[in-house]
């Protein structure tokens, strides 16, 4: 396994983390559809607002949502590219999935 190969493992097992926790999950999901302030994020998922802010940052922090502050709040939008990102991986493994039942490496005697 090569370096590059690692580091992209490495780099898709981060996205699948970052999606793994049920309610940045949430998050994601409700930031597919609108904009949203973490007022709104705190209604919509019932969380606290400590819990809310924490995991908007985590996702802020790998990129996955942008920000934009009006007024005193914050408006946070979904990066569509980490979705776009993880769906091509994804549709790359269900590809690789279909031709593994095809090859089989040959077994030592």
């Amino acid at each position: 396994m090569s370096l590059a190969t690692i580091n992209v493992s490495g780099e898709r097992a981060a996205v699948f983390a970052l999606l793994a926790d049920p309610l940045r999950l949430r998050i994601v999901e409700l930031l597919a559809a609108e904009e949203m302030c973490t007022c709104h994020l705190i209604d919509e998922t019932g969380a606290k607002q400590t819990t809310v802010s924490h995991h908007l940052r985590i996702l802020r922090d790998a990129g996955a949502v942008t920000t934009t502050e009006v007024g005193k709040f914050t408006w946070y939008r979904l990066a569509p590219h980490l979705l776009g990102a993880l769906a091509a991986d994804l549709s790359e493994l269900a590809d690789s999935a279909e031709q593994a039942g095809r090859h089989r490496l040959p077994c030592a005697p």
